[in-house]
């Protein structure tokens, strides 16, 4: 069962050496914790060739999420409905669709008081 969607975020910080991120994650059961497919090219398309394979083992480590027809259509309903940008739609479709809460620090466009599968595992 997964419990957590990680948003490219937190993983962003936990490359970037920030000991939050890094405390969070390394508490989470990889087998219960999931990426989307946004996320995972979203962190490797800033990755040269040495980061881009420390980054993938890292990202291997958890349950991928794609994207199919549902998912598609739940995020351009949340795209009308919010505004999102496209990905942070995506993100949101794909927590809603799975059961599972969506772990970012965006409180801009996901308020937790607001979205109740948000999730702000620490601030900065």
């Amino acid at each position: 069962m997964i419990l957590r969607l990680i948003d490219s975020v937190i993983l962003i910080d936990h490359l970037n050496g920030m000991k939050k991120a890094s405390e969070f994650l390394a508490r989470l059961d990889p087998r219960e914790t999931a990426i989307s497919v946004i996320t995972r090219a979203e962190i490797l398309c800033g990755m040269d060739d040495a980061g881009f394979s420390e980054a993938g083992m890292l990202l291997d480590q958890y349950v991928l999420l794609v994207i199919d027809r549902a998912a598609a259509d739940a995020a351009a309903k949340l795209r009308r409905e919010h505004g999102w940008k496209l990905p942070d739609a995506f993100q949101a479709a794909l927590a809603q669709l799975h059961h599972t809460k969506l772990c970012t620090r965006n409180t801009k466009d996901f308020d937790p008081k607001k979205h109740r599968f948000v999730e702000v595992p620490y601030t900065l």
